[in-house]
């Protein structure tokens, strides 16, 4: 079974997907992946600097990705040129993990961007990992030390989260304590394996 998995910045998607792969899910990381693929010496990282630049490189020809981030979530034109670079890697490198997966198996992709990028319609169940903005933004604030503007701005950026909950096959509350948050994972990811084997 195929399952897509997102949330907004700060929703606690990271840890939903770190506790499917506890239960025995297959997790296809976009994050891990989109640095994957414009890694020092990668076909990606060279595009990159051909479409904004060597001064996105650092000291050590690696991306720099605090100046390429704050460039790209101030301009949707420039966000747009680097999700044309990263993204259709990202697909590709997924889909090679994905075919090497155990027959059988509950494989979740773990994509930031699955709503924006259009992408729900390719899985047999989304899961979306929700709650309320003010609390995004109060969680980007204290665990990533961004300003509330920047918080806001990158919330922003995104779907929102009406447009989330409307893609979902699967809603998981992040909002309550994260004893909560294992409950509703272990609840979802057995109806999951349920219908997989159905």
């Amino acid at each position: 079974m195929r399952v897509g998995l997102t949330g907004g910045v700060a929703s606690g998607k990271s840890t939903v997907s770190a506790l499917l792969g506890r239960l025995g899910a297959v997790v296809i990381d976009a994050d891990v992946l989109a640095r994957e693929v414009v890694a020092p010496g990668t076909p990606g990282l060279e595009r990159i600097v051909a479409v904004f630049g060597p001064q996105m490189l650092d000291a050590d020809g690696a991306l720099d990705r605090a100046r390429l981030g704050a460039l790209v979530f101030a301009d949707p034109a420039r966000r747009a040129e680097l999700e044309a670079v990263i993204h259709p890697r990202v697909r590709a490198r997924a889909a090679d993990l994905e075919r090497d997966a155990p027959p059988g198996a509950l494989v979740v992709h773990d994509i930031p961007l699955l709503v924006e990028t259009g992408q729900a319609a390719d899985f047999d169940a989304v899961l979306v990992v929700d709650l309320p903005v003010e609390e995004q933004v109060a969680r980007a604030m204290r665990d990533r030390g961004w300003s509330e503007d920047e918080a806001r701005a990158r919330v922003s950026a995104q779907a929102s989260r009406g447009e989330r909950l409307d893609a979902a096959t699967h809603v998981i509350d992040n909002s309550g304590t994260l004893e909560d948050l294992r409950q509703r994972v272990a609840e979802v990811f057995e109806e999951l394996v349920s219908a997989s084997s159905a």
